[in-house]
C-alpha cells in the first residue's frame, strides 16, 4: 500500500485538463457524464487529493462516490458529500472492516492482498455509518445509482449471501430514515 501512484503538484493542473477535456468529449458525443472514480493506490486517494482535483477540473466531470475507498484512505465519506455534494453522480457502498484494513496498512499488503484478506466488505458488514450517505440521497434529489459492492475473495465470502445482506442492511436504513420523516 506504500508505493501507490501519486501526481506531482505541478503535473495536477495538466491531469485535470486531461480529464476534462475527456468528460466534455463523452457528453457530447454521447450525452454522459464522467463520473471520476477516487481509489485507494490511485493519485487521487486522500481527501485533499480528491479535493485539489475535483477543484481543477471542468463541470462534465463528476464524483464517483466510493465510501469504502473513503474510509480505507483514512476519510468519511460525508467530507465528500459536504463539500462536493452537486458533483457526485454515482456511489459504491463498499464497508470497511476496521481491523483488517489497520493490519494491511501496519504489514503494508498490496491492494489485492488486501482484498483477499476482506479489508472491504458490503454496508453493515464493516465499521461506516451509512446514515449520512443515505441523507445525502434523500435529501438532495440524488437520482443515480446506488451500487452495493464487497471487493472480497469470493470464496470466503460467498457473492449472494453477501450482496444479500448489504442490500437488506441499505433497504432498512432507507426505512428507518423514511420513517422519522413521516408525523
Amino acid at each position: 500500500m506504500s508505493r501507490r501512484l501519486t501526481i506531482a503538484a505541478g503535473d495536477l493542473q495538466a491531469y485535470a485538463s486531461r480529464l476534462t477535456e475527456f468528460g466534455d468529449r463523452v457528453q457530447s458525443r454521447w450525452g454522459l457524464r464522467l463520473a471520476y472514480h477516487h481509489h485507494l493506490m490511485m493519485v487521487a486517494e486522500t481527501f485533499d487529493e480528491v479535493s485539489a482535483l475535483f477543484d481543477r477540473v471542468g463541470s462534465s466531470v463528476q464524483l464517483l462516490l466510493d465510501t469504502g475507498h473513503a474510509a480505507a484512505a483514512g476519510f468519511a465519506p460525508e467530507s465528500l458529500i459536504a463539500r462536493f455534494g452537486a458533483r457526485i453522480g454515482h456511489i459504491h457502498l463498499k464497508d470497511v472492516r476496521r481491523a483488517v484494513m489497520d493490519r494491511v496498512r501496519t504489514d503494508d499488503l498490496s491492494f489485492n492482498d488486501g482484498v483477499r484478506a476482506g479489508m472491504f466488505t458490503v454496508p453493515g458488514d464493516g465499521t461506516i455509518d451509512f446514515e449520512p450517505v443515505a441523507r445525502f440521497v434523500r435529501e438532495s434529489g440524488y437520482a443515480g445509482w446506488l451500487v452495493v459492492e464487497a471487493e472480497q475473495d469470493p470464496t470466503r465470502a460467498p457473492p449472494l449471501a453477501m450482496v444479500s445482506k448489504g442490500r437488506e442492511h441499505v433497504r432498512t436504513l432507507f426505512e428507518c430514515l423514511q420513517s422519522r420523516r413521516e408525523p
